[in-house]
């Protein structure tokens, strides 16, 4: 296991190196960074030199690259175009609000997707199977900024009857949440619908994949098998069934963490969370590249992270699997 490990790092830290290089490009040839500042009247032409020069605009792609590099592991991730601001300090800041978001809707997801598909791959054509199998198809039919603002206007018209606010509809805390405690009963509280929105489709997919799994796992040998020897039915079912049937859900559910995470554009959008989607939208309207890179990085990097968790996770599910 620790040498399957070191040499996927080391796989990793390549694929990263490579990711780094196409990031970099791509985002460096869509456009002049400096358009807008060059036909503003109130900026000199030596000030976008300076800019220029700073940055290394004129030089070819890949010495670019090398610059920017240098900066990124010497000045915080790099700085920003014009003001030459650290960009590490914002996107930690921004990422941490995102990583609360996540955490708690993706493991409220998992949990419920689990119990779902589990009852219903067991009582497969029965009412809640029916039932459960409609709601996934809505869930996965859904657009979320439809559903996003839905839960705003229900919010709205809610507090307009009855005069209660049942929960915010935007940020991520009141003007004066207050501190401990009470400071993270507000965010909670302001999270709600954030977090339900995400659960809708989240759980219509996992919920799928779970069922499909466990129905595959139940009809196999081995699990007959543990029938025959007289097992509970609970115990076939959560140390036979389950366990296998979690293989797929774990690669799913490892692959799209890092995709999650630079995921929640709209949903931030919508509710005006201060996250690194709100952040990779301001960044795009301001026209600054290297905050771009920097957040593209950072779902590259968690996406190649959960996928090596999800091989490790392979092992100790399924011990069949070996890594020699």
């Amino acid at each position: 296991m620790v040498t399957y490990i070191i040499r996927r790092l080391l796989y990793s830290a390549v694929v990263l190196v490579l990711a780094s290089f196409l990031v970099f490009t791509f985002v460096t040839v869509s456009g002049d960074p400096l358009a807008g500042l060059r036909i503003s009247p109130n900026v000199s032409e030596q000030t976008v030199q300076n800019v220029i020069d700073r940055k290394h605009l004129d030089d070819p792609i890949p010495k670019r690259y090398l610059y920017w590099i240098q900066d990124a592991v010497t000045n915080q991730f790099g700085s920003t175009l014009l003001d030459n601001r650290p960009i590490l300090p914002e996107l930690w800041r921004v990422m941490k609000n995102t990583l609360q978001l996540v955490l708690v809707a993706q493991i409220l997801i998992v949990f419920f997707a689990v119990l779902i598909g589990v009852y219903s791959a067991i009582r497969q054509y029965s009412g809640f199977d029916y039932t459960m199998t409609t709601f996934s198809f809505l869930g996965l039919a859904t657009p979320v900024f439809w559903l996003a603002l839905m839960a705003q206007v229900a919010v709205v018209q809610l507090y307009e009857r009855t005069g209660h606010r049942l929960f915010p509809i935007a940020n991520l805390n009141s003007v004066d949440p207050g501190t401990g405690l009470d400071f993270w009963v507000d965010r909670a509280h302001h999270l709600v619908l954030p977090v339900v929105v995400l659960m809708v489709a989240g759980i219509a997919g996992y919920s799928r994949y779970m069922r499909a799994a466990m129905l595959e796992v139940i009809n196999s040998d081995y699990v007959r098998t543990a029938r025959a020897k007289g097992l509970s039915e609970r115990r076939v079912t959560m140390k036979h069934a389950l366990r296998n049937a979690l293989i797929p859900l774990v690669t799913l559910v490892a692959l799209d963490f890092g995709t999650i995470l630079g995921g929640v554009v709209v949903t931030e959008t919508v509710f005006s969370l201060d996250g690194m989607g709100l952040y990779f939208i301001n960044a795009l309207f301001t026209n600054d590249p290297y905050p771009v890179m920097a957040w593209l990085m950072v779902v590259a990097t968690m996406i190649i992270v959960f996928n090596l968790i999800a091989d490790i996770a392979y092992g100790l599910l399924d011990p069949r699997v070996r890594y020699d």
